[in-house]
């Protein structure tokens, strides 16, 4: 059953806060499941991005990994073809890859993020995705 309307799903993990920013086109909501630390050093958050939200073009010095848990998703390095997600995807990002992550115009989208080699730095955001590059058709993942 939806939690907040039709278009968020009810997430396998806590949905956490509703953030809006400059970074993203669209509401997301953060849940951390691995605190950024010296200990575990895998800093992972669940991240929901209402249906149409997505990330601005930006880059993680020390890589990622996507775990696609529910709805419908888009993933697109820069240069090449948008990729559709579904739940049970996983996308690993070299580092510095640019590249933008997020829902399926019509449908919400929760992903884990996984940030990996993190003493590489923090996440470089770039400019926002433009809706010409957004509303390419997706190709199908396998």
């Amino acid at each position: 059953m939806p939690i907040e309307n039709d278009t968020v799903p009810t997430p396998v993990f806590p949905l956490g806060k509703a953030l809006k920013s400059r970074k993203f086109t669209g509401t997301v909501w953060l849940q951390w499941l691995v605190e950024p630390d010296d200990t575990f050093n895998c800093p992972a958050v669940n991240v929901t991005f209402e249906a149409g939200c997505r990330n601005n073009w930006h880059r993680h010095p020390g890589g990622q990994i996507l775990l696609c848990t529910d709805g419908a998703g888009r993933y697109q390095e820069r240069g090449k073809p948008v990729i559709a997600l579904k739940p049970g995807d996983v996308v690993k990002i070299a580092p510095d890859v640019e590249h933008w992550h997020g829902a399926a115009p019509d449908t919400a989208f929760t992903h884990i993020a996984i940030e990996t080699n993190p003493k590489a730095g923090p996440a470089v955001w770039l400019e926002p995705v433009s809706e010409e590059d957004y509303r390419t058709e997706p190709e199908k993942t396998g």
